[in-house]
Protein backbone atom coordinates (compact mmCIF):
# COMPACT_ATOMS: atom_id res chain seq x y z
CA UNK A 1 0.00 0.00 0.00
CA UNK A 2 1.31 3.44 -0.97
CA UNK A 3 0.69 5.46 2.18
CA UNK A 4 2.43 8.75 2.94
CA UNK A 5 2.45 9.75 6.60
CA UNK A 6 2.83 13.42 7.51
CA UNK A 7 3.41 14.38 11.15
CA UNK A 8 1.74 17.70 12.01
CA UNK A 9 3.89 19.15 14.79
CA UNK A 10 1.26 21.12 16.70
CA UNK A 11 3.66 22.44 19.30
CA UNK A 12 4.23 25.79 21.01
CA UNK A 13 7.47 27.66 20.38
CA UNK A 14 9.86 28.65 23.15
CA UNK A 15 11.31 32.10 23.84
CA UNK A 16 14.46 31.87 21.75
CA UNK A 17 16.04 30.24 18.72
CA UNK A 18 18.17 27.80 20.70
CA UNK A 19 15.20 26.41 22.61
CA UNK A 20 13.14 26.18 19.44
CA UNK A 21 15.93 24.17 17.85
CA UNK A 22 15.99 21.75 20.78
CA UNK A 23 12.22 21.39 20.92
CA UNK A 24 11.98 21.04 17.16
CA UNK A 25 14.59 18.28 17.05
CA UNK A 26 12.83 16.42 19.85
CA UNK A 27 9.49 16.67 18.03
CA UNK A 28 11.00 15.39 14.77
CA UNK A 29 12.53 12.40 16.53
CA UNK A 30 9.17 11.59 18.09
CA UNK A 31 7.48 11.96 14.69
CA UNK A 32 9.93 9.48 13.21
CA UNK A 33 9.19 6.99 15.99
CA UNK A 34 5.51 7.32 15.03
CA UNK A 35 6.30 6.33 11.44
CA UNK A 36 6.31 9.74 9.75
CA UNK A 37 7.64 10.24 6.22
CA UNK A 38 7.44 14.04 6.58
CA UNK A 39 7.45 16.25 9.68
CA UNK A 40 5.80 19.66 9.25
CA UNK A 41 6.19 22.65 11.57
CA UNK A 42 3.68 25.47 12.13
CA UNK A 43 4.32 28.87 10.55
CA UNK A 44 7.57 30.70 11.31
CA UNK A 45 8.81 28.20 13.90
CA UNK A 46 12.21 29.86 14.28
CA UNK A 47 10.68 32.66 16.36
CA UNK A 48 7.22 31.27 17.06
CA UNK A 49 5.57 33.85 14.78
CA UNK A 50 6.22 36.46 17.45
CA UNK A 51 5.82 39.48 15.20
CA UNK A 52 2.42 40.84 16.24
CA UNK A 53 3.25 41.95 19.74
CA UNK A 54 6.64 43.57 19.07
CA UNK A 55 8.02 46.53 17.05
CA UNK A 56 9.31 45.66 13.58
CA UNK A 57 12.87 46.73 14.35
CA UNK A 58 12.87 44.25 17.23
CA UNK A 59 11.46 41.18 15.49
CA UNK A 60 13.41 41.92 12.33
CA UNK A 61 16.48 40.92 14.34
CA UNK A 62 15.03 37.40 14.65
CA UNK A 63 15.47 36.79 10.92
CA UNK A 64 17.93 34.05 9.97
CA UNK A 65 19.22 32.80 6.64
CA UNK A 66 18.30 29.47 5.09
CA UNK A 67 21.93 28.38 5.40
CA UNK A 68 22.04 29.24 9.12
CA UNK A 69 23.01 26.63 11.68
CA UNK A 70 19.37 26.48 12.83
CA UNK A 71 17.97 25.56 9.42
CA UNK A 72 20.82 23.30 8.40
CA UNK A 73 20.51 21.37 11.66
CA UNK A 74 17.14 20.14 10.39
CA UNK A 75 18.74 19.10 7.12
CA UNK A 76 21.24 17.01 9.03
CA UNK A 77 18.44 15.64 11.19
CA UNK A 78 16.40 14.69 8.11
CA UNK A 79 19.31 12.62 6.84
CA UNK A 80 19.89 11.07 10.26
CA UNK A 81 16.23 10.10 10.64
CA UNK A 82 15.66 9.20 6.98
CA UNK A 83 12.60 11.49 7.13
CA UNK A 84 11.69 14.67 5.22
CA UNK A 85 11.33 17.81 7.35
CA UNK A 86 9.47 21.03 6.53
CA UNK A 87 11.06 23.65 8.78
CA UNK A 88 9.69 27.20 8.90
CA UNK A 89 11.43 30.45 9.70
CA UNK A 90 11.57 34.21 9.51
CA UNK A 91 14.09 34.38 6.68
CA UNK A 92 16.76 37.05 6.48
CA UNK A 93 16.95 38.58 2.99
CA UNK A 94 18.43 41.72 1.46
CA UNK A 95 14.95 42.73 0.29
CA UNK A 96 13.55 42.35 3.80
CA UNK A 97 12.47 39.40 5.95
CA UNK A 98 10.35 36.62 4.46
CA UNK A 99 7.94 34.07 5.91
CA UNK A 100 9.54 30.88 4.64
CA UNK A 101 9.32 27.10 4.52
CA UNK A 102 12.41 25.01 3.76
CA UNK A 103 11.79 21.39 2.84
CA UNK A 104 14.55 18.83 3.32
CA UNK A 105 14.16 15.38 1.84
CA UNK A 106 15.01 12.21 3.74
CA UNK A 107 18.58 12.40 2.45
CA UNK A 108 19.06 15.85 3.94
CA UNK A 109 18.87 17.66 0.60
CA UNK A 110 17.20 21.08 0.54
CA UNK A 111 14.65 20.39 -2.22
CA UNK A 112 12.32 23.37 -1.89
CA UNK A 113 12.35 26.86 -0.41
CA UNK A 114 9.02 28.65 -0.48
CA UNK A 115 8.27 32.15 0.84
CA UNK A 116 4.67 33.14 1.61
CA UNK A 117 3.25 34.87 -1.47
CA UNK A 118 0.10 36.33 0.10
CA UNK A 119 1.59 38.20 3.03
CA UNK A 120 -1.02 39.98 5.18
CA UNK A 121 -0.22 43.43 3.85
CA UNK A 122 -3.17 44.97 5.71
CA UNK A 123 -1.37 44.27 8.98
CA UNK A 124 2.10 43.82 10.46
CA UNK A 125 3.08 41.41 7.69
CA UNK A 126 3.29 44.37 5.32
CA UNK A 127 6.89 44.54 6.56
CA UNK A 128 7.59 41.14 5.01
CA UNK A 129 8.79 40.58 1.46
CA UNK A 130 6.35 38.34 -0.40
CA UNK A 131 7.53 35.23 -2.21
CA UNK A 132 7.74 35.32 -5.99
CA UNK A 133 6.11 32.02 -7.03
CA UNK A 134 4.64 28.67 -6.00
CA UNK A 135 6.84 25.60 -6.24
CA UNK A 136 6.45 21.85 -6.56
CA UNK A 137 9.23 19.34 -5.98
CA UNK A 138 9.61 15.60 -6.52
CA UNK A 139 10.11 14.45 -2.95
CA UNK A 140 11.92 11.14 -2.52
CA UNK A 141 10.01 8.99 -0.02
CA UNK A 142 9.86 5.36 1.03
CA UNK A 143 6.98 4.84 -1.44
CA UNK A 144 8.82 6.62 -4.26
CA UNK A 145 8.53 10.14 -5.65
CA UNK A 146 5.67 12.30 -4.43
CA UNK A 147 5.04 15.73 -5.95
CA UNK A 148 4.89 18.15 -3.02
CA UNK A 149 4.05 21.87 -2.98
CA UNK A 150 3.46 24.45 -0.26
CA UNK A 151 1.24 27.32 0.81
CA UNK A 152 1.53 29.28 4.05
CA UNK A 153 -1.51 30.32 6.12
CA UNK A 154 -3.17 33.28 4.31
CA UNK A 155 -2.26 31.74 0.93
CA UNK A 156 -5.19 29.40 1.48
CA UNK A 157 -7.60 32.34 1.12
CA UNK A 158 -6.79 32.51 -2.59
CA UNK A 159 -8.01 29.65 -4.80
CA UNK A 160 -5.28 30.60 -7.26
CA UNK A 161 -2.56 29.42 -4.85
CA UNK A 162 -3.76 25.82 -4.83
CA UNK A 163 -4.75 25.92 -8.49
CA UNK A 164 -1.24 26.92 -9.59
CA UNK A 165 0.20 24.13 -7.45
CA UNK A 166 -2.26 21.67 -9.02
CA UNK A 167 -1.27 22.81 -12.51
CA UNK A 168 2.36 22.23 -11.57
CA UNK A 169 1.49 18.67 -10.60
CA UNK A 170 1.28 18.85 -6.80
CA UNK A 171 -0.19 15.74 -5.20
CA UNK A 172 0.34 16.91 -1.61
CA UNK A 173 0.47 20.51 -0.35
CA UNK A 174 2.08 21.41 2.98
CA UNK A 175 0.51 24.36 4.82
CA UNK A 176 2.24 25.83 7.89
CA UNK A 177 -0.24 28.00 9.81
CA UNK A 178 -0.51 30.48 12.69
CA UNK A 179 -4.12 31.59 13.20
CA UNK A 180 -7.41 30.20 14.53
CA UNK A 181 -8.55 27.18 12.51
CA UNK A 182 -12.30 27.80 12.61
CA UNK A 183 -15.08 26.43 10.45
CA UNK A 184 -14.57 28.79 7.52
CA UNK A 185 -10.82 28.31 7.22
CA UNK A 186 -11.29 24.57 7.54
CA UNK A 187 -13.87 24.81 4.77
CA UNK A 188 -11.38 26.65 2.57
CA UNK A 189 -8.78 23.91 2.99
CA UNK A 190 -11.40 21.22 2.37
CA UNK A 191 -12.41 23.04 -0.82
CA UNK A 192 -8.84 23.49 -2.06
CA UNK A 193 -8.25 19.75 -1.69
CA UNK A 194 -11.59 18.82 -3.30
CA UNK A 195 -11.48 21.16 -6.29
CA UNK A 196 -7.87 20.27 -7.13
CA UNK A 197 -7.93 16.56 -6.25
CA UNK A 198 -4.89 16.80 -4.01
CA UNK A 199 -3.97 16.22 -0.41
CA UNK A 200 -3.54 19.21 1.89
CA UNK A 201 -1.84 19.00 5.29
CA UNK A 202 -2.03 22.02 7.62
CA UNK A 203 -0.01 22.42 10.82
CA UNK A 204 -1.09 25.06 13.33
CA UNK A 205 0.08 26.15 16.79
CA UNK A 206 -1.86 24.76 19.78
CA UNK A 207 -4.45 26.75 21.71
CA UNK A 208 -1.86 27.70 24.33
CA UNK A 209 -0.40 30.12 21.75
CA UNK A 210 -2.20 33.49 21.51
CA UNK A 211 -4.59 33.78 18.55
CA UNK A 212 -4.17 30.11 17.66
CA UNK A 213 -6.34 27.12 18.54
CA UNK A 214 -4.69 23.98 17.21
CA UNK A 215 -6.99 21.97 14.94
CA UNK A 216 -4.17 21.03 12.58
CA UNK A 217 -5.80 19.08 9.80
CA UNK A 218 -5.49 17.15 6.56
CA UNK A 219 -7.80 16.51 3.63
CA UNK A 220 -7.08 13.95 0.92
CA UNK A 221 -9.37 15.49 -1.71
CA UNK A 222 -11.00 12.18 -2.67
CA UNK A 223 -14.73 12.90 -2.58
CA UNK A 224 -16.05 9.85 -4.44
CA UNK A 225 -15.22 6.16 -4.52
CA UNK A 226 -16.82 3.53 -6.78
CA UNK A 227 -18.03 1.46 -3.85
CA UNK A 228 -19.89 4.40 -2.25
CA UNK A 229 -23.31 5.61 -3.33
CA UNK A 230 -22.56 9.19 -2.31
CA UNK A 231 -19.64 11.41 -1.39
CA UNK A 232 -17.21 10.74 1.46
CA UNK A 233 -15.62 13.01 4.04
CA UNK A 234 -12.21 14.03 2.71
CA UNK A 235 -10.93 14.95 6.21
CA UNK A 236 -8.43 12.33 7.34
CA UNK A 237 -7.37 14.05 10.56
CA UNK A 238 -8.31 17.10 12.62
CA UNK A 239 -6.55 17.70 15.92
CA UNK A 240 -8.08 19.24 18.99
CA UNK A 241 -6.52 22.31 20.60
CA UNK A 242 -3.88 20.56 22.67
CA UNK A 243 -0.17 20.40 22.00
CA UNK A 244 0.93 17.20 20.32
CA UNK A 245 1.95 15.42 17.14
CA UNK A 246 -0.89 14.39 14.86
CA UNK A 247 -0.46 12.00 11.95
CA UNK A 248 -2.05 12.46 8.53
CA UNK A 249 -2.05 9.19 6.59
CA UNK A 250 -2.48 9.81 2.85
CA UNK A 251 -3.40 6.84 0.65
CA UNK A 252 -1.40 7.90 -2.41
CA UNK A 253 -2.60 4.97 -4.49
CA UNK A 254 -6.20 6.04 -3.91
CA UNK A 255 -5.43 9.71 -4.60
CA UNK A 256 -3.61 8.93 -7.84
CA UNK A 257 -6.33 6.62 -9.11
CA UNK A 258 -8.92 9.27 -8.30
CA UNK A 259 -6.93 11.94 -10.15
CA UNK A 260 -6.76 9.74 -13.25
CA UNK A 261 -10.52 9.31 -13.46
CA UNK A 262 -12.39 12.22 -11.85
CA UNK A 263 -13.64 15.47 -13.39
CA UNK A 264 -12.08 18.08 -11.08
CA UNK A 265 -8.64 19.71 -11.21
CA UNK A 266 -7.62 20.55 -14.77
CA UNK A 267 -10.11 18.28 -16.55
CA UNK A 268 -12.65 20.81 -17.81
CA UNK A 269 -11.15 24.23 -17.14
CA UNK A 270 -11.58 27.17 -19.57
CA UNK A 271 -8.49 29.33 -18.91
CA UNK A 272 -9.27 31.74 -21.76
CA UNK A 273 -12.36 32.83 -19.83
CA UNK A 274 -10.40 33.79 -16.72
CA UNK A 275 -8.47 36.82 -18.00
CA UNK A 276 -10.14 39.09 -15.47
CA UNK A 277 -8.25 37.23 -12.75
CA UNK A 278 -4.97 38.76 -13.90
CA UNK A 279 -6.30 42.24 -14.72
CA UNK A 280 -4.13 44.59 -12.68
CA UNK A 281 -6.64 47.41 -13.09
CA UNK A 282 -9.23 45.72 -10.88
CA UNK A 283 -9.43 47.55 -7.56
CA UNK A 284 -10.15 45.96 -4.19
CA UNK A 285 -13.66 47.15 -3.17
CA UNK A 286 -13.37 46.23 0.50
CA UNK A 287 -11.58 47.86 3.41
CA UNK A 288 -9.07 45.44 4.91
CA UNK A 289 -7.89 45.94 8.45
CA UNK A 290 -7.39 44.01 11.62
CA UNK A 291 -7.24 40.54 10.03
CA UNK A 292 -4.60 37.95 10.74
CA UNK A 293 -4.22 35.10 8.28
Amino acid sequence: MEHLKIALLQIAAAENLEENLKKGIHACKKAKSMGADIALFPEMWSNGYRIYDRPFREWEQDAISTDSDFVQAFGELAKQLNMAIGITLLEKCESGPKNTLVLFDRNGNQVMTYAKVHTCDFSVERALTPGDDFYVTDLDTAIGKVKVGAMICYDREFPESARVLMLKGAEIVLVPNACPMEINRLAQLRARAYENMMGIATCNYPESVPDCNGHSNAFDGVAYLPELSGSRDTCIVEADGSEGIYMADFDMEMIREYRRKEVHGNAFRHPAKYRLLIDKEIKEPFIREGYRG
